[in-house]
This record gives structure tokens, sequence and C-alpha cells, in this order.
């Protein structure tokens, strides 16, 4: 097998193969269907879905995983604000986030837990967090100590002071240190609750995938991906959460993400007038050529979506599907002789 790969940690193209003979494992954070999905979620599963099928073509089996974070503060504030409940705001979502999956023609993952699902691990990995003197309780929750964590940074090549520089405290939160992060928030009257041994409350958003990963998969794994604005909060504290807890680090053995992607030269957001719910741009575009698209461009590199390049994209797909139903003719080796000699 010749297969290499870009490892964002090492900032690197390593040869691959698998910690485990003829088998990878592949963990992908999914949706916070809190919202619609957008454009952007689409190209970063795409790749995923072709990396996968890439890997079954050499031969390999592949147990790919994709988490849903089905409670998050967006869901709930949601609720609080439009009366329905969080759990119906979610299932909207993540229906239609399937829905549009499929019509991309990704295939759905092997595993895909909720955080909900996984609150008995979630709470087990704090608690092992707490027993090494990483975790600690504040009165609004549970929080992560950034500093015991030497190595915090390696993933987004960047130290704690640089990271410390740009990094703020919601006016909510009680933390000891502005890098710290929750593990557990304790929940507000009228809020979604589990119980854990510090008080009611629902895991903070990086230690569910940890403790996921971790029971599904097993500790280290093969590949750990997602966006590249993932990277830096996010991953990285997966990262400290979970390699704080391991006797031989790392988590994973290859950490991958793709590129960032435009709307005509912007960022997508509400409040500039430029997102768009993915399954309305799917009734817009065929699916295919969306994927045909993103798969012209190298995974990791920025892209700018436009209408221009859609267009593009359909005409040059209609002509491939059309060369390859009518093939050009290529004279046989004793006419292509003769023609030369006719020529001469």
């Amino acid at each position: 097998m010749s297969l290499r790969l870009y490892n964002t940690r090492t900032r690197t193209i390593e040869p691959f193969a698998p910690l485990r003979d003829g088998h990878v494992r592949i963990y992908v954070c999914g949706l916070t269907p809190s919202a619609e999905a957008h454009l952007g979620h689409a190209r970063s599963f795409i790749f995923f879905d072709v990396l996968r099928r890439y890997l079954e073509h050499l031969g390999l089996g592949v147990t790919f995983v994709r988490n849903v974070t089905d409670i998050d503060d967006r869901s709930i504030a949601r609720a609080i604000e439009t009366g329905e409940s969080w759990s119906a705001i979610v299932g909207r979502h993540f229906d239609s986030f399937t829905a549009s999956m499929r019509r991309l023609g990704v295939r759905d993952p092997d595993v895909e837990p909720r955080a909900t699902g996984y609150i008995e691990p979630i709470v087990a990995m704090i608690d092992e967090l707490f027993a090494a003197q990483y975790a600690y309780t504040t009165e609004d929750g549970v929080y992560f100590a950034v500093k015991r964590f030497p190595r915090y940074g390696a993933l987004a090549h960047r130290n704690v002071d640089e990271l410390l520089a740009g990094a703020r405290i919601a006016v909510d939160e009680h933390k000891h240190d502005a890098l710290d992060f929750a593990l557990w928030k304790f929940a507000k009257p009228g809020e979604p609750a589990w119980e854990s041994p510090w008080g009611a409350g629902r895991p903070g958003w990086h230690i569910e995938c940890s403790a996921m990963a971790r029971a599904i998969l097993g500790e280290p794994f093969d590949i750990h991906g997602g966006g590249y604005d993932l990277v830096f909060p996010h991953h990285e504290n997966e990262i400290a959460q979970s390699e704080a807890l391991m006797p031989a680090p790392p988590m994973a053995n290859v950490w991958m993400h793709g590129g960032l992607l435009m709307f005509d030269g912007r960022k997508m957001s509400k409040s500039l007038g430029n997102f768009e719910p993915l399954f309305e741009l799917l009734e817009r575009h065929d699916p295919q050529a969306i994927r045909f698209l993103f798969l012209g461009t190298g995974y990791r590199k920025p892209m700018n979506f436009t209408e221009d390049a859609m267009t593009g994209c359909v005409r040059r797909m209609r002509s491939w599907v059309m060369s390859r139903a009518n093939p050009p003719f290529w004279p046989h080796s004793s006419d292509a002789s003769s023609t030369r000699s006719m020529k001469t």
C-alpha cells in the first residue's frame, strides 16, 4: 500500500499504515444540529467520504465514526426563544442534514454516536481527570486545568502565551485561567440536565468527542478529522484531556483537517446575508456537480464557492459524462502506421 497523508500535528506528509493490521479506525467530528447544515459541512464530509472509500479500495477494513453533538448552548437557547423542545430542534435539523448527505452521495457512518447517549463514559472520563488532578470544580461547572498539560498547543503549533493572547473568558464563566475549558456545565433552571457526582448538568463540547472516540475506537486510533476551524480550540482540547490520561500518547496517529470554504469571497454568515441552508442549495444545483466541484480542489486548500464556479463545473461534468458514454475513436496501431505513412 502506498498512501501518504498530511498530518496536521507534525506538519508533514507521512506514509500511512494502519495501527492494526488491515483495519483503519477513523473519527470525524460531525454536526451540531442546532441549526441547518451549510455548504462548508458538505465539503468536509465529502472529503472524508472519499478517504474512507479509497481506504476500502486498497482492501482495508474501515470503522468510520462521525458523532452528533445533540445538546449544546445554542440548541438550548433556541428552545427557550421559540418554545420548541431542544430535542425537536436537533431532530429536525439532523434529519435535514442526513437527507442532504445522502443526496451528495456521502455514505452513512458505521457508528453515529450522540453525546446524550454517552453520558456515562463522559462522566467516567471526567472522574479520571479529577483523580489525575487535571480537573477542578467552580460554581458554574467543572473545568480542565490547561497549564497542567505541558504539550498544550502542539496541534495548533502555538505556545501557551500566544494562545492566551487571544483567549477570552465569558461573563458567566468562573474558570481559573483563560485557556481552561468546560468539562461539565451545571444546569440552569429549566435547562436539560443529567446527573453527575458534581451536580446536575451536561457535558462540555470537547469531552464528548474524547469519551466517544475512546469508547468506540479505543486509544490510540488511526485518523481523527474535521474542518480546519476545529484545530483550535476543539481538537487541541481533545488532545489535552485524552492524552492526560494515556500512558503512551498520541490519542490519534494522524490528524487531518479540510480547508475552509468561503461563499462569494466571504465567510458564510447570516448577518452578511450569504448563508444558505444546504438543503436549499441542493434544490438549485445538481448534488453530484457540487461533489465534483469540491473534489477538483485540494482538500486542505481554502476554497471560494461562487455561482460562476458552479456553472463551469456543471459544464465540465457534462462533458466528462458524455466522453465516458461516447469515447473518442483511437485507430489501431496498424491503422495509425498507415496514416503516418500516408502523411509522409
